[in-house]
C-alpha cells in the first residue's frame, strides 16, 4: 500500500521527459528511495505505448518474443507508486524562466526539476531516392527504433522475400539476423571497413562476417548505399562500388543521433548531447538534468543501456538529495542475436593507444576471437566474438580492476574445459560475480530469488539486452534443485 504524505508545505515537483528505458529505470530507484512520498513526479512519454524495453525489439521482430513481453513497467504500476504517467505525451517546448513543460496540446505542467531522458533519434542517411517528393519515405523504407517501426516492419514481411539492412552496427545486425531467422535473404551494407568498427578490430569484424555468412546473410563493408532505383524487378539499392542490390525492403539502422532538439530549444548546452556535469545537471541550468542516449558528460555520449542505468541510479540519490556524484561510465555492450555472440568491455581503441598491451586468441575457421586490453596488470577492455565462455569471469576482473599474474590473461581467452558444462559453470559462479551487466546484478542476487519472474521484478536483470537470460534461468534452477547445484558442483 502506498503511503500518504502529510499535509504540509507543497512537494517539489519533478518532471520526467521520456518513458524510455533510462527514464523508467529512473522512477524505479526513485522508488526504491521512497522518494514519491517527497516529491510529485510526472512522467511524459511521447509514445502510446507503456514503457518497453527497445533492445528486444530484434526479438519481437525475429518471432522469439511477444510485443507485451518487452514492457517494463504497466501503467498501474505507476498509480500505485504515486507517480503520473502520461502516455502519448508530446513536449513541444520547455520553457526555463517559468520553469514548465508546454505540450502539443497546449497543457503546461510546472516543474521545480526537470529530466530529460529524450533518447536518440534516426537519421536519414544521404540516399537519394529514400525520400518522396511530398516528404514521405518510399514504401520499401523502413526505420527500426521504436515498437511502432516495428510492428510496421512486421505488417510487411509476408510479401518480402530480400531485404538490405543499411547499417553494420550492433542494431543492424540484430536486425539482419531476425530477418534472416524469418527466411528472408538479406544483405547488409556498411560504409566502414569492418563490421561493429566502432566496437571492435578490423580481425573480430572478419571473423563476424564469416559468421554471418554462415548464417546466410551477405556483408558488403568499405560501401555505400548512394541511390534507391527502381529496377525491372521492383525496388534496388545502388552501392557507391557499383553493385546493385535488388530488394523488397530497406532497414536503416545506420545514423542515430542524441535527441537534443527540447534542450536547444530551450537555451541549455548541447554539443553532440545535452552537456552536463558530475550531478548530470546541464551546465547551463542546474535544475535540468540528462541522462541515457541524449546526455554529453565529460565530452562523451554512449548509447548503451547499462550506462544509463548506472546514471539513473547516480541520478537518483542526487535527486534525493545524497551527497554524490557521477564520474562516467564503464562501456559494456552485448550484442543479442541467434547464433552471434559479441561482448564488449571498455573501449579497446583508446585503451591500446593510451599503452594498453593487447592479449589476442583468433580461430576464424571456428568463428571466434578473444582480445584483452591489459594495462599494468590489469584487464582495461575486452572484444569477444563468437565464444562468451569466459565472459563472466573476465567482467569480474574488469570491474574489480584485479591484478593479473603473467599468464592469467592468456589463460582467461581460452575455451572452457572439455567436458565442462553450461550448469557447472554457472554453479561455481561466485556469489559476488556480476551476471546482468545492464543492471548490474550479481549472481548472489539472483540466488536470493526464488523464481525467474522474481527475479525480473527484484532486481531487473534480463529486462535490458536481454544477453543473461540463460545465465539467470540456471542460477535460479540451481537454487531451488539442490540435487542440481549438488550435481554441476561435484562436475558430474
Amino acid at each position: 500500500m502506498t503511503s500518504r504524505p502529510s499535509a504540509g508545505p507543497p512537494r517539489p515537483r519533478l518532471v520526467v521527459v521520456g518513458s524510455g528505458m533510462a527514464a523508467t529505470r529512473l522512477v524505479e530507484e526513485l522508488v526504491a528511495r521512497g522518494a514519491p512520498a517527497r516529491m510529485e513526479i510526472t512522467v511524459l512519454g511521447d509514445e502510446e505505448a507503456a514503457p518497453y524495453n527497445r533492445i528486444l525489439l530484434s526479438a519481437v521482430l525475429e518471432g522469439t518474443h511477444r510485443p507485451e513481453a518487452l514492457t517494463l513497467r504497466v501503467p498501474a504500476w505507476y498509480a500505485a507508486q504515486g507517480v503520473d504517467l502520461r502516455l502519448g505525451a508530446r513536449v513541444l517546448g520547455v520553457d526555463r524562466e517559468r520553469r514548465d513543460v508546454m505540450l502539443v496540446d497546449g497543457t503546461l505542467v510546472e516543474y521545480d526539476a526537470l529530466v530529460l531522458a529524450t533518447g536518440s533519434i534516426p537519421s536519414l542517411p544521404p540516399i537519394r531516392g529514400l525520400v518522396r517528393i511530398d516528404g514521405s519515405l518510399h514504401d520499401a523504407v523502413h526505420s527500426f527504433r521504436s515498437l511502432a517501426d516495428c510492428e510496421r516492419l512486421l505488417s510487411v514481411l509476408p510479401t518480402c522475400r530480400r531485404a538490405v539492412v543499411v547499417g553494420g552496427g550492433l542494431l543492424g545486425l540484430q536486425v539482419a539476423r531476425a530477418l534472416g531467422v524469418r527466411g528472408i535473404g538479406t544483405e547488409v551494407v556498411e560504409g566502414a571497413d569492418h563490421l561493429l568498427h566502432q566496437q571492435i578490430s578490423a580481425p573480430a569484424g572478419r571473423v563476424l562476417a564469416r559468421d554471418l555468412h554462415r548464417l546466410g546473410v551477405a556483408v558488403y563493408t568499405g560501401a555505400r548505399a548512394v541511390r534507391l532505383v527502381e529496377g525491372p524487378h521492383g525496388p534496388a539499392l545502388r552501392l557507391d562500388n557499383g553493385a546493385t542490390l535488388d530488394t523488397d525492403l530497406v532497414v536503416l539502422t545506420a545514423g542515430g543521433r542524441p535527441s537534443t532538439a527540447l534542450a536547444r530549444g530551450a537555451g541549455l548546452a548541447v554539443r553532440r548531447g545535452v552537456v552536463v556535469d558530475d550531478r548530470l545537471a546541464s551546465v547551463t541550468d542546474p535544475t535540468v538534468h540528462a541522462l541515457g542516449d541524449c546526455a554529453e558528460h565529460a565530452g562523451r555520449t554512449t548509447g548503451f543501456v547499462p550506462p544509463a542505468w548506472e546514471q539513473a541510479g547516480v541520478l537518483a540519490d542526487i535527486l534525493c538529495g545524497a551527497p554524490t556524484s557521477y564520474d562516467g561510465s564503464r562501456v559494456v555492450a552485448r550484442l543479442r542475436a541467434t547464433d552471434l555472440d559479441v561482448a564488449v568491455l571498455g573501449d579497446a581503441a583508446a585503451e591500446v593507444a593510451a599503452g594498453g598491451e593487447v592479449v589476442e586468441v583468433a580461430n576464424p575457421i571456428a568463428g571466434s576471437h578473444r582480445r584483452l586490453v591489459v594495462r599494468d596488470g590489469r584487464i582495461v577492455a575486452a572484444t569477444l566474438v563468437g565464444d562468451l565462455s569466459r565472459i563472466g569471469l573476465i567482467t569480474q576482473h574488469f570491474d574489480r580492476r584485479t591484478v593479473l599474474g603473467p599468464e592469467e590473461p592468456g589463460r582467461l581467452l581460452m575455451p572452457e574445459r572439455t567436458g565442462a558444462s553450461d550448469d557447472s559453470a554457472v554453479a561455481l559462479l561466485p556469489d559476488d560475480a556480476e551476471v546482468c551487466a545492464c543492471a548490474g546484478v550479481t549472481a548472489g542476487r539472483i540466488r536470493a530469488c526464488s523464481s525467474l519472474e522474481q527475479a525480473r521484478d527484484t532486481t531487473r536483470a534480463t529486462t535490458g539486452c536481454g544477453g543473461c537470460a540463460g545465465t539467470v534461468r540456471q542460477l535460479v534452477t540451481h537454487r531451488t534443485d539442490p540435487v542440481a547445484l549438488a550435481t554441476a558442483q561435484r562436475g558430474i
